[in-house]
């Protein structure tokens, strides 16, 4: 080790990377050290050399090319095209294959011995190019160790303290150590997840690799990958953990998930559907702490707030709430029942499923296989006398005419459509089949809602509209004038991305006398939409450009979510 730190000085010597003076400073060093140093470390402590100069240094000695391992991505046939055992016992990993010869990376190009001895046990020819030690130990520890050491490597810097208070600690103190430490890693996904405030949890099975993508603020974010072949035991071990049949892989199944962490109860909706290379799980984190009741911190400015409060205090007819999936409608649905709950009024919502308990409400989860659907328990509670019922979702003519019915019986009925506006919904119940003068006389109200990024306020700062932006959305001088455009920057806080929670962007559509007449005479949904429009409805996008004038978002997050109001 002595003879080959002093080859090395003799060669930084010799390339001009330190001068003698420095040299004889880091001898200095290392007799004042007492044999705990090198000459190398010692440079390195002095900051004279760095390790990315000693071997740039070598690489040019000996002909060969340094390789940034932390940016590569070395293909998963490359790495199993050599034993286990190999990376661990010579300190080196494979990282390509051209014509028939496997290069290695190595971080020490003078031990011609390890290049010699991989010839020989390998029986095919090698060559090598230069990476950090930390590098190549980084990789081995990934892809080459045992299951105990791989799934620690993924959990990383998760918070291991969290663990403790899960189920699956007392779990796996009884479990044998391969499933103990997947238990572990399963449980550890899902903390981290819902530390980092995640929608829901995609476990993806690719060809070569098993992605773990985290959904944060409405967008897909990769997270690091546990290796390929854990890829049937996390599996399986969440299959378990949400009561599915583990043998069972054909076809697409649902569970459930509860788990009590230290601050908070969550729920997972688990999903699994069977693709080509294995099973892709989706597991939807329902956090009830962390749902927001009050309707002012939803996103609404005054004149919409005014709107909202006068139709929920109505005494009866249907309050519709449109959007596509994850937008956030029934989270509006619980802030309005919640703000209208009061104990002279009886309340039953039909869900499927129940989402979050709200305490004096009466919640019923719809089940299928007992024959519980939306309009059977629809029949039901009107049975039981309520003031106010909550629909989950109208998905056939059946409910919707229950519920209309209902509605025209003195009741207040809120429920959800999957429509792109407001309007679309009077055309979508009449092509379910109900009758145009039923459509017209019950709903009192439509609204429609998106969720938008919101900007990071630690690193908000203000900016100018792209010429893009101002064309795309058709921008006057004076709006930009009087606007306060703002877009983060990116900061630990906001994980870099400029953006830290939702906020909704809405369209309330009030069926007003005019409204009617054109729903009786069966009137496009442009038509309705025109009309509507001139009665005062602000659409999507006219909502999201002044939340973005305000600051709250960013007019590429409103050019993302909303259509253009002439189209």
């Amino acid at each position: 080790m002595a003879e080959k730190s002093d080859y090395i000085l003799e060669l930084l010597l010799e390339y001009g990377l330190i001068s003698q003076e420095q040299a004889d400073e880091g001898w200095e060093k290392v007799g004042e050290a007492e044999g705990r140093l090198d000459i190398l470390d010692a440079l390195k402590e002095l900051g004279y050399v760095h390790e990315h100069d000693i071997l740039n240094m070598l690489a040019q000695q000996y002909g060969l090319e340094t390789l940034d391992l932390s940016t590569f991505v070395i293909p998963q046939e490359i790495l199993d095209s050599v034993p286990k055992e190999i990376p661990h016992q010579y300190k080196v990993v494979p990282v390509m294959i051209h014509d028939g010869v496997l290069t290695f990376a190595m971080s020490d190009p003078t031990d011609m011995e390890t290049l010699d001895s991989l010839r020989l046990v390998l029986k095919r020819d090698v060559d090598a190019v230069i990476s950090p030690m930390e590098q190549i130990q980084a990789i081995i520890d990934r892809y080459y160790s045992d299951l105990e050491t791989a799934a620690t490597i993924m959990i990383g810097d998760m918070d291991v303290n969290s663990v403790e208070n899960l189920e699956a600690a007392k779990e796996s103190a009884s479990a044998d150590k391969e499933d103990s430490m997947i238990i572990r890693l399963v449980y550890m996904l899902i903390v981290e997840a819902h530390k980092r405030k995640t929608s829901d949890i995609h476990l993806e099975p690719m060809e070569k690799r098993f992605r773990v993508r985290y959904r944060i603020d409405g967008v897909l974010r990769e997270m690091d990958s546990p290796p390929k072949y854990l890829q049937s035991n996390i599996i399986s071990r969440i299959k378990i953990m949400s009561r599915m049949d583990i043998a069972e892989k054909r076809i697409p199944q649902d569970g459930r998930i509860q788990m009590r962490l230290a601050d908070a109860d969550i729920d997972l909706r688990v999903s699994t559907i069977p693709t080509t290379h294995g099973e892709s799980i989706v597991m939807r984190i329902l956090d009830k702490s962390s749902i927001q009741l009050d309707i002012p911190k939803l996103g609404f400015y005054t004149d919409d707030q005014e709107k909202i409060d006068r139709i929920i205090s109505m005494p009866d007819g249907v309050f519709l709430v449109t959007g596509p999936t994850g937008s956030g409608k029934t989270t509006s649905l619980y802030a309005f029942l919640n703000s209208i709950n009061k104990p002279n009024r009886k309340i039953i919502t039909v869900e499927d499923p129940v989402e979050y308990q709200l305490n004096g409400i009466n919640q019923v989860q719809v089940d299928p296989i007992v024959q519980m659907t939306f309009s059977n328990a629809l029949r039901a509670m009107l049975r039981q006398a309520p003031n106010i019922i909550m629909v989950g979702e109208i998905r056939d003519r059946e409910t919707a005419e229950i519920a209309i019915n209902a509605s025209l019986t003195g009741h207040l009925v809120f429920s959800t459509l999957h429509t792109n506006d407001a309007p679309s919904a009077v055309t979508r119940l009449i092509d379910m089949g109900v009758k145009p003068f039923l459509v017209a006389s019950s709903v009192r109200a439509i609204m429609a809602q998106r969720l938008v990024r919101r900007v990071c306020k630690k690193c908000a700062q203000p900016y100018t509209p792209s010429p893009t932006e101002i064309r795309m959305l058709n921008l006057d001088e004076s709006f930009i004038k009087n606007s306060n455009f703002m877009k983060g920057r990116g900061c630990p806080e906001c994980g870099n991305s400029g953006y830290k929670g939702r906020v909704g962007i809405y369209e309330i559509f009030l069926v007003g006398e005019e409204i009617q007449h054109l729903i009786y005479g069966k009137e496009s949904s442009h038509t309705i939409r025109e009309a509507a429009r001139k009665s005062g409805m602000r659409t999507l996008r006219e909502d999201g450009l002044r939340k973005a004038a305000a600051g709250t978002t960013t007019l590429e997050e409103v050019l993302q979510t909303t259509i253009g109001d002439d189209a």
